[in-house]
């Protein structure tokens, strides 16, 4: 008949707070402040996006109560074809446009229209509250979008922030032990060396 020993359970206590004459006072800080910078880092970083992603969909939200969409009319025909030019080209090109606001007073100004557009052509433009054609408003999937990378580009840099001021502050905690340690060695070493006969 076979019988299998029996297991025992060991508890797994992290060295830096269990019990032992080897232990500093500064090792029990220095647990402290991985234990901490780590928890602030994650908490920290989690925290920050969020309220990045918050504030940008709160910037959205607040953008678009400030313009409004117009209907436009083009004074002249549209170019056939955009000009070249360096940076994003989305293949429309420039002309000018009126229209007429809430209170009776004409406005023109100059948007981005289909190439080869005739004049007369109705548009829809953006305004501001100054009467300016402005770009339109990022709404809907697009704004909830760009508010989550928002977040998330935020809170890795939160987070790392954390990390590394929480690295600086055990560093200094590190160089003060082994200065401790330097001088603790100046006074027993010679005792040392004594005790063991010159040889050690």
């Amino acid at each position: 008949m076979n019988r299998t020993p029996p297991t025992t359970i060991t508890r797994v206590r992290l060295w830096r707070w269990r019990r032992n004459q080897l232990r500093r006072h500064s090792d029990v800080v220095e647990a402290w402040i991985v234990l901490a910078t780590w928890v602030l880092a994650v908490l920290g970083g989690a925290v920050a996006g969020l309220a990045a992603a918050q504030s940008a969909d709160a910037a959205f939200s607040a953008r678009q109560a400030r313009v409004h969409a117009v209907s436009a009319v083009l004074t002249g025909s549209a170019a056939t074809t955009p000009t070249s030019g360096s940076g994003y080209d989305d293949g429309r090109v420039w002309a000018t446009v009126r229209w007429t606001d809430t209170h009776g007073a004409v406005h023109t100004d100059r948007t981005k229209v289909q190439p080869g557009a005739p004049a007369g052509s109705q548009v829809t433009v953006w305004t501001d509250p100054a009467g300016h054609v402005v770009s339109a408003p990022v709404t809907g999937a697009a704004a909830d979008l760009q508010a989550a990378l928002t977040g998330a580009l935020v809170a890795p840099s939160a987070g790392a922030a954390v990390w590394g001021a929480g690295w600086l502050v055990r560093t200094r905690l590190i160089r003060r032990r082994m200065a401790e340690w330097d001088e603790e060695w100046k006074q027993i070493g010679p005792r040392w060396g004594n005790l063991s006969g010159g040889r050690g």
